[in-house]
């Protein structure tokens, strides 16, 4: 009689979209894995270098597109654990950065399913870094503030208004489709020449990134593909962005002629 494997559960952030983000101890786990589960912005030439004989079960949640509740997804990572032995559960960025870890740690150590957590490169500081803009900068900004945009109730964060009061730099996940709302309401204590980037496929060979400032947001948010998910910044170190005195630029000679 051939012995069951040992249930557990390794909770692995695949870094910000490029497949060569991920962690080295990432990368070992999801080879010694005996199934993963994993997340819509997975990168697919990550999940094609791992052996094809590791079933590989998509849970992704994309706005109005989810393949699995979280409360499914709890309860699958628990069975496949007592089926197979060793999960893995793939997310994207990092697993604690809105990635709902907690809630999958709580659900499987219930059930006396050990739980190992790799971080992974949140994309908050990766992408913008990929496009030259540093979240802190001497004499420009000290700190930064990570946030969603909405809360459960679709409503704005009081984390918005309250950073939007500071002088961080504002580093906003999944809030693209609301970018013009946004925008508004961040001008209400910024000036609207406080420059901002919206960037989309972060780190990948189509990451596109568009620059200007928050009183010109609803020209920004024509050049973006709304169906796409993406990281909005805010504050001066955007300036910092190549393209953003180009565009500066044009905007003097603009109101000049």
């Amino acid at each position: 009689m051939i012995k069951s494997k040992k249930p557990r559960i390794s909770l692995v952030g695949a870094g910000p979209g490029s497949s060569d983000l991920i962690t080295r101890r990432g990368f070992k786990l999801l080879q010694s894995a005996d199934v993963i589960l994993y997340d819509a912005l997975i990168s697919k030439e990550l999940l094609c270098e791992i052996d094809e004989n590791i079933p590989k079960i998509y849970v992704g949640k994309r706005c109005n597109k989810h393949s699995y509740t979280q409360d499914s997804i709890n309860k699958l990572l628990v069975e496949k654990a007592f089926e197979c032995g060793h999960v893995v559960r793939l997310k994207g960025g990092d697993p604690f950065v809105f990635g709902r870890a907690s809630e999958e740690i709580e659900y499987a150590e219930n059930f006396g399913i050990p739980v190992t957590v790799v971080p992974g490169v949140t994309s908050a500081i990766a992408v913008p870094q990929s496009q030259g803009i540093p979240v802190t900068k001497r004499g420009v900004s000290s700190s930064f503030w990570v946030m969603t945009a909405t809360k459960k109730d679709n409503s704005f964060s009081e984390d918005l208004k309250l950073a939007a009061q500071s002088s961080a730099t504002m580093v906003i996940l999944m809030g693209v489709r609301k970018f013009d709302a946004i925008a508004k309401n961040v001008s209400k204590y910024r000036g609207e020449a406080t420059p901002v980037a919206l960037i989309q496929n972060g780190t990948l060979k189509n990451e596109t990134c568009v620059v200007g400032t928050l009183g010109e947001a609803m020209s920004l948010y024509r050049k973006v593909d709304v169906t796409q998910p993406g990281i909005i910044i805010i504050g001066n170190v955007v300036s910092e962005h190549p393209a953003f005195f180009e565009e500066e630029l044009q905007r003097v000679l603009h109101d000049y002629m």
